[in-house]
């Protein structure tokens, strides 16, 4: 089974392409080009890599969220005029659940943290369990020290959010806060790849049609407009 998968949860996009069990290409541009700019390039791009053509995959898959809402909209919009394109299936995984896999195998709980603005974060608890993850504290949107406050053992910090509030996690946590390396900072492709592949191979698929990104808050444009 061939499998595309697209990540553009964060501005660190990327692109991967996985055979069964094999990563053949993996693809992350952080640059100031938009993902609607540089998303079809960074597909056809991947393919080339990889020696596949778009009708060789057999399923997309995508990271859909949460995560910036641009980003999301424009990776979730290429991802149907694919499928719709090739008539082949989708499937989707969660962001956060993706990104915990930069840490398998870890004693220590992990915690991705995204950026939500407003002083809150897109934030999940995770513990290594047999061969996958453990949800500790359900995904969700949250104040920081309200996550803090809920995390009672040593823990590994990833993502933007981590960065940006370093300093308040170490305060709260004290030796109980843990950073990821840089490389480990990031979403990975090749992890939004891999779980969509297991997924898939377990005839899980979502419909195209119903498929929204999992925003976990309102825009700005609602708010305003005090949309439900």
């Amino acid at each position: 089974m061939k499998l595309l998968a697209i990540e553009t949860s964060t501005m660190l996009g990327g692109i991967a392409v996985m055979e069964d069990d094999t990563l053949i290409a993996e693809s992350r541009m952080n640059v100031k080009a938009t993902h609607s700019e540089r998303i079809m390039a960074d597909i056809d791009n991947a393919l080339k890599r990889s020696g596949f053509t778009i009708d060789d995959i057999d399923v997309f898959g995508i990271a859909s969220g949460p995560g910036s809402f641009t980003g999301l909209r424009v990776g979730l919009s290429t991802l149907k005029g694919l499928s719709y394109a090739t008539g082949k299936k989708v499937v989707s995984v969660s962001t956060l659940e993706a990104f915990a896999w930069n840490i398998p195998f870890s004693t220590h709980l992990i915690c991705p943290l995204l950026d939500a603005r407003k002083k809150e974060v897109y934030a999940g608890v995770f513990e290594w369990s047999e061969d996958g993850f453990t949800k500790i504290i359900g995904e969700q949107t949250v104040k920081l020290d309200m996550l803090l406050a809920a995390i009672g053992k040593s823990a590994v910090f990833l993502g933007e959010g981590a960065l940006l509030y370093k300093d308040q996690i170490r305060a709260s946590l004290g030796r109980k806060a843990l950073f990821g390396a840089p490389q480990d900072m990031v979403p990975s492709p090749a992890n939004v790849a891999y779980l969509c592949m297991r997924k898939a191979r377990n005839n899980v698929f979502d419909d195209p049609v119903r498929l929204v990104p999992r925003y976990m808050r309102k825009s700005e444009a609602e708010l305003k407009t005090g949309k439900k």
